[in-house]
């Protein structure tokens, strides 16, 4: 555990609204901040549901105009640019974002275009001119209907182009944090189990990222602890159908966005950006299907290079808490952490980078896109070989 006098900083946050029943009260969060609202959702399952239709009502009711954006996939830059340019004209004084993890991006980076009047691509990270960006950006609603990327609490929105030249970068800042976070396990109810799986390893592995993370402090571990609690208790009864396992797994993928904007991810998540630009493969199954063996290589090399890191008494502490036994020595909990992390990506059927068409041959192009800003917060620097290892022992 990091020292209670550490120093750290804390970013700000959403304003939270969590439990069954707080989509209810969208209508009124829109009104506090406008009369005239942008609604960005996924591609159509949020606006087939009774949930769309009682949000529509209550905005009719209270006189507050509204235009709907569907987003099909993950955004991309030319996708945003294009919305925002669209719907500049409309006058949004609200954007209101509902669905997963690539609705709410797309959501903050509308809203934080809408006024700018450039493109998206001035502001990413790591592609472009990096133009500090001034806003204002549009007040932000968020309100996810997955469990998984906790996108409703950070500042980043992640955009995408895809192919051979692809990249996965953010446009970031703080203007882009949502004024309020709805975060209702209902919707849950009808997510298709694959999506709640992956999601639900997407969770988890940003609640271990963070919470050993080089910039991990008192506070956000004692966030990430009671995410990972809260995933170890509800991510199987959640696959099962079980409302208990739904609520836990949505404060679980809450708390990991709150932590991980905070502390910043780790190797899973370096790997992550290249391989889901490079390759059709949604970000849960990325980081589902690469948390056991990450977290294998990490402590190995922790073990070799820096027996004294604080990230091996985490993960043994983490590995008590899946067998649950506090009683393990050291290494029996680091050996049930990982061997449990294998079995979850069995049960849970979280596919091999494989089926998304990675190939030996894509080793060495992925490991070399890997070093983005998620590897720097990993506990330790990675050799590319112990990158690449992860990734084979997936494909």
């Amino acid at each position: 555990m990091s020292g209670p006098f550490t120093p750290f900083t804390i970013s700000r946050l959403p304003r939270i609204l969590f439990g069954e029943g707080a989509l209810a009260g969208l209508p009124d969060e829109v009104a506090a901040l406008g009369s005239r609202v942008l609604i960005v959702t996924g591609k159509r399952s949020f606006k087939d549901s009774l949930h769309w239709r009682r949000l529509t009502a209550g905005l009719d009711a209270r006189s507050i105009a509204f235009e709907g954006v569907s987003i099909a996939g993950e955004p991309s830059p030319e996708l945003v640019d294009a919305v925002a340019a669209e719907w500049r004209t409309f006058g949004a004084e609200v954007v209101l974002g509902i669905g997963g993890g690539s609705a709410m991006d797309a959501a903050k980076a509308i809203a934080g275009l809408l006024n700018a009047g450039r493109s998206v691509m001035d502001y990413l990270e790591g592609v472009g001119p990096e133009l500090p960006y001034e806003g204002p950006a549009v007040p932000l609603i968020l309100a996810p209907t997955t469990a998984g990327t906790g996108s409703e609490a950070t500042k980043n929105a992640v955009l995408s182009r895809q192919g051979a030249d692809g990249f996965k970068k953010s446009f970031r800042h703080e203007m882009l944090v949502a004024r309020v976070a709805v975060v209702d396990p209902e919707p849950l109810a009808t997510c298709p189990t694959t999506v709640m799986a992956a999601d639900g390893m997407d969770a988890f592995t940003q609640l271990l990222e963070s919470y050993v993370s080089l910039k991990a402090n008192p506070m956000t571990e004692a966030l990430a602890w009671s995410g990972l609690e809260a995933a170890v208790e509800g991510l199987f009864p959640s696959l099962e159908g079980k409302a208990p396992g739904r609520r836990r797994m949505a404060y679980a993928s809450l708390v990991s966005g709150i932590c991980l904007a905070q502390t910043g991810l780790g190797s899973v998540h370096g790997m992550a950006s290249p391989l889901g630009a490079f390759f059709p493969i949604p970000h849960g199954v990325v980081c589902g299907t690469l948390l056991a063996e990450a977290t294998n290589v990490n402590i190995a090399a922790l073990k070799t290079r820096n027996p004294d890191s604080p990230a091996l008494a985490k993960y043994a502490r983490v590995g008590k808490l899946l067998a649950g036994d506090v009683h393990m020595k050291r290494d029996e909990s680091l050996e049930a952490l990982v061997a449990t992390l294998r079995h979850w990506t069995e049960r849970a059927r979280i596919e091999r980078l494989g089926a998304y068409g990675v190939s030996p041959g894509d080793v060495t192009r992925v490991t070399a896109n890997s070093r983005g800003s998620s590897m720097k917060t990993n506990p330790l620097v990675l050799e590319d070989e112990e990158i690449a290892e992860i990734i084979r022992r997936r494909l």
